[in-house]
């Protein structure tokens, strides 16, 4: 007839296995109580409960835990050690102190989640794996990597075209503004088609005219001489006043 002693311990050990994340359990014959009590304190500050229990109420915890898979690593005189964060973690934590903790402690399996029995070698494996964030930070980078090169493919062809506008300008740059072209010389005019000399060739033949017509007024001046040479005879009634005068 189980205890109420024994149904609480069950209980408790039924508890922490559904809440845990990794439960590993070890052999601790031959270890004394000192070690012991390093040992548990060592589990305590990686965060993992370490706890001493008989083999059949183990069992029954792990049945009424829905984790049965867990009576195939127990074997003999049997601990738990059970974590609730990062397995990897913990399983560091109870390997480092298997191998420099100096005890007879061993490692028998460990169940991670719901998953099957691992062996003691896989419980090594599994403590040598990086911590979660060290994990997760790699599996984000394995899928970024293949986004990363796609879109360096997609941004070759803009990345070349963005080089040859570049070269393009630093060769414009170098070799200077270009020269102004001469503009082209208008037709000149023709001298009809300008009103303004048209109006002003009249004008011109005026002023030119009087200097052709300088010898007629010559011509003119040419019948005044006779005049001339009468003003120098005398009178005729001077004359005749002369005559009766002598």
């Amino acid at each position: 007839m189980p205890t109420q002693q024994k149904i609480d311990r069950v209980q408790d050990i039924k508890d922490r296995l559904e809440r845990s994340s990794i439960a590993m359990t070890a052999s601790y014959s031959g270890i004394t109580v000192n070690e012991m009590i390093e040992l548990r304190r060592a589990m305590r500050a990686g965060g993992i409960d370490f706890t001493i229990v008989k083999n059949t109420l183990l069992n029954l915890a792990a049945t009424e835990a829905n984790k049965p898979q867990i009576k195939e690593i127990i074997n003999g005189p049997t601990a738990v050690a059970i974590a609730y964060d990062d397995p990897a973690a913990a399983a560091k934590t109870l390997s480092d102190f298997v191998r420099d903790g100096g005890t007879s402690l061993a490692i028998l399996g460990a169940v991670m989640g719901d998953g099957a029995p691992m062996a003691a070698g896989d419980v090594t494996k599994l403590a040598s794996l990086p911590a979660k964030p060290v994990l997760l930070a790699m599996l984000l980078g394995q899928m970024q990597a293949p986004l990363a090169r796609l879109a360096t493919v997609m941004n070759g062809p803009i990345q070349a075209l963005d080089n040859l506008l570049q070269a393009r300008v630093r060769q414009l740059e170098e070799a200077g503004p270009a020269p102004a072209a001469e503009p082209e010389a208008a037709p000149e005019p023709e001298a009809i088609a300008d009103p303004e000399a048209s109006a002003e060739e009249p004008e011109a033949t005026a002023e030119e005219a009087p200097a052709e017509e300088e010898p007629a007024a010559e011509a003119e001046e040419t019948p005044e001489e006779p005049e001339a040479e009468a003003e120098a005879d005398p009178p005729a009634e001077e004359t005749a006043d002369e005559e009766a005068a002598e």
